[in-house]
C-alpha cells in the first residue's frame, strides 16, 4: 500500500511539474507571439484559471510528500523525500511572495486598465516562474530517486 502511495504522490507532483513547465516554455511563448492584446488577455485568463487550481495542487503535493516522509521515514530514500518536501515548501513560499502578487494584478488587467509597465511585470513573473519550475523539477527528481 505504501508503494502505491509513493507512486501516486510522484505522479501528482510530476503532473504539476509538467503543467508548470508547459506554462513556462510553451503556453506563455505562444501567448507572447499573438497579435495586439491577445497575449495579455490570454495571460489574464490563464492567471484566473490556473490561479484557482494551482494552490490546491501545490499544497496537496506538499501534504502528500510530507505524508510519505512520515510514513516511510525509516526507509531507504527518506532524506531524499524530506529534501523534496523542503523544496516544495520553498516553491509555495516563492509563489506566495513573488508570483501571486503579480498574478493577482495581471488577472484583472484589460487593454483599457493595464499599467504602462505590464510587459515588464510579466517578464518578472516569467523569471520567477523559471526558478520555481527548476525548484519543483528538483523536488520531482528527488522523489523519483527515492522510489528507486
Amino acid at each position: 500500500m505504501l508503494n502505491a502511495f509513493k507512486v501516486f504522490t510522484t505522479v501528482v507532483v510530476g503532473l504539476m511539474v509538467g503543467v508548470e513547465f508547459s506554462v513556462a516554455f510553451v503556453i506563455n511563448r505562444i501567448l507572447d507571439a499573438l497579435p495586439e492584446d491577445s497575449g495579455q488577455l490570454g495571460r489574464a485568463h490563464g492567471g484566473r484559471m490556473l490561479g484557482a487550481l494551482m494552490p490546491v495542487w501545490y499544497i496537496g503535493s506538499l501534504v502528500l510528500v510530507a505524508l510519505w516522509a512520515v510514513a516511510g521515514g525509516d526507509r531507504h530514500g527518506a532524506g531524499l523525500v524530506v529534501t523534496a518536501d523542503a523544496l516544495l515548501i520553498l516553491s509555495v513560499i516563492m509563489s506566495l511572495l513573488l508570483l501571486v502578487p503579480i498574478n493577482n494584478r495581471n488577472k484583472t488587467w484589460t487593454p483599457e486598465n493595464r499599467p504602462a509597465d505590464w510587459k515588464q511585470q510579466m517578464n518578472r513573473w516569467d523569471r520567477f516562474h523559471y526558478v520555481r519550475v527548476a525548484v519543483i523539477i528538483a523536488a520531482f527528481a528527488l522523489l523519483v530517486a527515492a522510489l528507486a
